[in-house]
């Protein structure tokens, strides 16, 4: 689906973006294969504004060289409070969203966590238990880079949806590097997926677990989310996770 992207983007903005998604095509792609992908969530501008901001090393609170502890090839940075405006508003704007699918998964999978509906109310949660950390990151692959398969568990409280967006444009920017997720079943071979993303798409994937219906009720499935190796070129993509880090 495509939407119109102001020029400055504001909270409002934003907003409307996110009302003009078809959340229930989304919820149904998530029950069917615990991933969905919005299109265009964001304009080239704004994919070019926050790549842009890998540079400036005070936005951030860390960074991480993969290779340093096993993840692969490549780097990435968590972005220090306050958040980007854009960044913010849609971890804000998109929580609420998912809520009523978090919840869902968590009452067939028969655990007993639920979410409030504002993404404040589901920070405060994570502060008191000392998840102060904020997790949205920027992530940067050069050639012959990639991401090993990973979860993105940060400790005790975990919102189980996440959002992926991709800032280059497949082709012109990077050649290679696609998307990837893998789903491990009980007793079954891992199954993979590749997401043709484009430059602006966000893909909806689940962080840790999600229900399948089977002959003999619900069960859990595991997936994990990577980047293959990105074969020229440079690949920028911002990672929005709704709770925080210890």
């Amino acid at each position: 689906m495509s939407m119109p992207v102001a020029r400055h983007t504001t909270a409002n903005d934003v907003e409307q973006r996110v009302d003009a998604i078809d959340w229930m095509r989304v919820g149904d792609d998530l029950d069917a294969e615990g991933n969905a992908v919005i299109d265009r969530l964001l304009s080239p501008s704004e994919c070019a504004s926050l790549a842009a901001l890998y540079a400036q090393d005070a936005r951030f609170r860390s960074r991480v060289l993969m290779a340093r502890h096993g993840f692969g090839r490549g780097e990435y940075k968590y972005f220090a409070y306050p958040l980007p405006g854009l960044v913010a508003g849609l971890r804000e704007a998109i929580y609420p969203r998912l809520v009523p699918i978090a919840n869902r998964w968590n009452e067939l999978m028969r655990i007993d966590v639920r979410y409030p509906e504002r993404h404040a109310d589901f920070i405060a949660r994570c502060h008191a238990a000392g998840q102060l950390r904020p997790t949205p990151l920027l992530l940067q692959y050069e050639t012959g880079d990639y991401n090993c398969l990973h979860q993105d568990l940060y400790g005790e409280h975990v919102f189980p949806l996440q959002l992926v967006i991709l800032l280059s444009e497949p082709g012109r920017d990077f050649g290679g590097g696609e998307f990837m997720l893998t789903e491990q079943r009980p007793r079954m071979q891992s199954r993979p997926m590749v997401l043709p993303l484009r430059q602006g798409d966000a893909a909806v994937i689940a962080v840790h677990h999600r229900p399948v219906q089977g002959t003999r009720g619900v069960y859990r499935v595991n997936l994990r989310h990577g980047v293959s190796r990105v074969r020229s070129g440079l690949r920028h993509t911002a990672g929005i996770i709704f709770h925080d880090a210890e």
